[in-house]
């Protein structure tokens, strides 16, 4: 066999073996974080603070991107739906696909883009300059003073963000639609307060929002934390992190939705 060849399945191979191995070390460490989450829980101040820089300062982008997002959604219903004669189905086309798909979907992108990789940096940045050393020289558990609190804020913060997008898309739909277009206002709410299920619709979507919440939180600390000290360590893993984020959420959305919606009529 040609010595590329076999260098190039050893290539392979290591890949393969290197992956298995961060994925079984990401497991564990999630599982620590979960097992060492007491200290968060009685001192929940420290998830409050957390909460502010993963929630708060990531509801600008989403009122903003969920507020053109639904005006899109109008406009294209509209377009769309006045071509069958039912331009008044508007507002059920716009809830249906925020509150199922782009209300989850796209939060769970921009809180990737935002929150999670402030979350890998800070992290990060903290491994850099020695403060995680610091704090196990003290007697102080990183993962529980450090890790903890910003997996939970993330985890509390994704389905609040994502029903204030589907509100804010909601209203973007109302304001191109009713007001700017002129379809009848009591037919845009009333068709939409028929159609959007709550079981089926509604608490699917938030159930959706709380895994990709786990997900996306779980792989921006893990990062953080196992990146490499360095500049460049800190980079990769901030790039990792947003791109392996949107990759799980996809993918998540996928399988959560097939199981949700089968057999629903």
């Amino acid at each position: 066999m040609p010595r590329r060849i076999v260098i190039g399945i050893r290539g392979i191979g290591h890949r393969v073996i290197d992956s298995i191995w961060r994925l079984g070390y990401a497991s564990r460490f999630f599982m620590l974080t979960l097992l060492k989450s007491g200290t968060s829980m009685r001192r929940f101040s420290l998830i409050i603070r957390e909460l502010y820089f993963t929630g708060v300062l990531t509801l600008i982008i989403i009122l903003v991107s969920g507020l053109f997002v639904g005006m899109v959604l109008g406009l294209q219903g509209y377009e769309t739906l006045q071509k069958y004669g039912a331009e008044t189905a508007v507002g059920t086309l716009v809830a249906l696909s925020l509150v199922r798909e782009l209300g989850p979907v796209v939060a769970g992108l921009l809180f990737a883009s935002r929150a999670g990789s402030a979350i890998t940096a800070e992290i990060g940045l903290m491994k850099v300059t020695e403060q995680l050393d610091a704090m196990g020289m003290m007697a102080v558990d990183p993962i529980a003073r450090v890790v903890a609190p910003r997996f939970w804020a993330g985890v509390i913060s994704m389905p609040l963000l994502a029903a204030i997008f589907s509100a804010m898309g909601i209203f973007g739909g109302y304001l191109v639609a009713v007001v700017l277009i002129g379809v009848d206002e009591g037919l845009f709410w009333s068709q939409m307060q028929s159609v959007v299920d709550f079981r089926f619709d509604i608490v699917n979507g938030i159930i959706k929002t709380c895994f990709f919440g786990v997900a996306v939180t779980a792989i921006a600390v893990f990062e953080g934390y196992d990146a490499q000290p360095t500049a460049e360590g800190v980079s990769g893993a901030t790039t990792r992190t947003v791109v392996t984020s949107a990759l799980v959420i996809l993918g998540l959305d996928f399988v959560l939705t097939s199981f949700m919606f089968r057999g629903v009529g």
